[in-house]
């Protein structure tokens, strides 16, 4: 007596054995975790490239202090951000650019910098500006509070409650005579 397959059971085993539309179910599980490691990637380079073209405009604008253009030509805080804001045009708004230039005299056993970050991860603004005079230390450090795309993936570089990462920049010379 010959065996006979009901349609349902046959459409079934079809199904089963059937291999079409696997790469696609295959790709759809994968594909979330594969993009938001390759966004948090491209994330983590933006921010060691914006932090290097910060450190690279601080050295570059530092320099007027170091060498006394600053102070012959009565250079003010103002003046200063500015020349910092037009090297990183593009990458960064002016607007969120903090300046801290501190004098620490002549000894640099007296150094002593403090975090702008307070326990609730909040930035504080106690920015000075003393350029100082011949044989000074001099602490130049500029700060920005750059935005963050990808921390909704579940990859959060932050370092602030806002969910922004601070970028520090910091240079530290003594003034020439």
């Amino acid at each position: 007596m010959p065996f006979i397959v009901s349609p349902a059971l046959a459409l079934a085993r079809r199904f089963r054995r059937s291999g079409q539309g696997s790469a696609a179910v295959e790709f759809a599980m994968v594909a979330p975790i594969f993009f938001a490691l390759l966004f948090a990637i491209i994330e983590v380079g933006l921010i060691f490239f914006a932090g290097q073209v910060l450190e690279t405009a601080v050295q570059d604008s530092s320099r007027l202090i170091l060498t006394r253009q600053a102070q012959d030509g009565s250079m003010q805080e103002t003046d200063f951000k500015n020349d910092v804001c037009n090297r990183v045009k593009g990458l960064f708004s002016c607007d969120g650019i903090y300046v801290d230039v501190e004098n620490y005299g002549s000894d640099f056993s007296k150094v002593e910098l403090v975090t702008p970050i307070d326990k609730d991860k909040n930035f504080i603004d106690n920015m000075k500006y003393d350029i100082g005079g011949p044989g000074d230390i001099i602490v130049v450090r500029v700060f920005y509070q750059w935005p963050l795309f990808v921390t909704g993936l579940g990859f959060d570089p932050s370092n602030l409650a806002n969910g922004n990462r601070l970028l520090m920049a910091t240079t530290a010379f003594r003034n020439e005579p």
